[in-house]
């Protein structure tokens, strides 16, 4: 990761064909179209390969998050438990609904903790978001049991770990909806772009209308067609779907050279005393897009992210102090700085879960180091950045 790395004729081909034909939306002007319908290909093409009944892409992935939950009827006043660790669009998504964003602690997948998870559910909850971040999963069997147990949705957020898989699922098609970026730095791109994924078509045909300002797309004359409920705008652009058409082609090939250059690099530690793999639960194989691992302490961490960084080796995040993907740094949430007045329910809701005390969590994300894995990389590059990893970890390790 990511995709852009990998940019060539084939996404030239794909975009140059949309511009050819002039139509960059994908809804209407049928004629002038020549026969491109690129969204709805990309849609084909990543319902087949997510082994699932229906796809539906979108302008990104907090669209998709937002459109999965409003399809699966999550509104004002509903509560969604999402992880300590995640992109800042988990909560964002929830709260553009008027919903309750519920923060619960992660374990060593870095991932939502089970336990964690059932102890936050509420007369009030309707979803569970796993999140699997950096390129691994959650414990989707135990959560799927929870949602089961509680009559709740199980919604995957999936944007960092296409390609990954649990118990032979593609990750997104284990849950009730799963959902997927293609912001310029994931995997597979669009350059903007998102989508998420079902079986469920009550919820596909939702989400069709949703994000197409309720659009009922029933008939080929766009002006008769009706309003069946409110929507908006989420819609994908003919051209960013051109791009996502091209990668999606390629995703296998990307995926092969992530593992490839993962298995280099965690060859380098993974016989150090002291250094700890994060852990994929039995039955997952992740997407190699990152290499996440524990150091004894989180001033070894700190210090190893340091080292790391100053000897070259770039790409390699300490979430712990990150601004948009740890609690720690979402005061803007935990404070609900917004620049309208949010409703009485969220800031009731916020409050009541507003103790924010996640020493579990803590304690596995400031030991954590991650290095994402490139796909540009030559043969010797991948050699010297795993000499680089085994060199300043073991010596940290020694001096401890």
């Amino acid at each position: 990761m990511p995709g852009f790395e990998m940019f060539g004729a084939l996404e030239r081909a794909e975009v140059q064909e949309v511009l050819d034909s002039g139509v960059l939306m994908r809804y209407g002007f049928d004629g002038m179209r020549k026969g491109h319908w690129k969204a709805k290909e990309l849609e084909q093409a990543l319902a087949a390969r997510m082994q699932t009944a229906y796809c539906h892409t979108v302008s990104s992935g907090t669209a998709a998050l937002t459109v999965a939950m409003a399809s699966a009827g999550i509104g004002a006043g509903d509560e969604v438990i999402i992880p300590t660790f995640t992109f800042v669009a988990s909560f964002e998504a929830v709260l553009a609904l008027g919903a309750i964003p519920v923060l619960a602690d992660i374990d060593d997948t870095l991932a939502l903790e089970p336990n964690a998870v059932e102890n936050a559910i509420s007369k009030r909850t309707k979803a569970v978001m796993p999140v699997h971040m950096c390129g691994s999963m959650a414990n989707l069997r135990s959560l799927k049991a929870l949602c089961d147990k509680y009559s709740l949705a199980l919604i995957e957020d999936a944007c960092q770990a296409i390609g990954g898989s649990f118990e032979g699922k593609p990750l997104g098609s284990y849950g009730d909806i799963g959902c997927f970026s293609f912001d310029f730095v994931k995997t597979i791109t669009c350059g903007e772009g998102g989508g998420l994924i079902t079986n469920n078509k009550d919820y596909y045909t939702k989400a069709d209308h949703y994000s197409d300002h309720g659009h009922d797309h029933v008939g080929k004359d766009r002006g008769a067609e009706t309003h069946p409920f409110l929507g908006y705008n989420y819609r994908i652009s003919e051209l960013h779907a051109a791009v996502g058409l091209a990668q999606i082609k390629r995703l296998d090939d990307f995926l092969a050279i992530q593992e490839k250059h993962y298995n280099v690099l965690e060859a380098s530690i993974e016989k150090l005393a002291g250094i700890t793999l994060r852990r994929v639960p039995e039955g997952g194989v992740q997407n190699y897009s990152f290499l996440n691992f524990f150091l004894p302490t989180e001033t070894m961490a700190r210090k190893a992210h340091k080292e790391l960084v100053g000897a070259g080796v770039d790409a390699c995040f300490y979430w712990y102090d990150n601004n948009w993907h740890y609690h720690t740094k979402w005061e803007h949430l935990k404070g609900l700085h917004s620049l309208g007045p949010v409703s009485e329910q969220v800031e009731k809701g916020m409050k009541q879960h507003g103790v924010y005390n996640f020493t579990a969590s803590d304690q596995w994300m400031g030991r954590t180091v991650s290095c994402l894995i490139k796909l540009s990389w030559t043969e010797e590059e991948v050699t010297q950045r795993a000499t680089t990893l085994h060199r300043i970890l073991e010596k940290i390790l020694r001096e401890a």
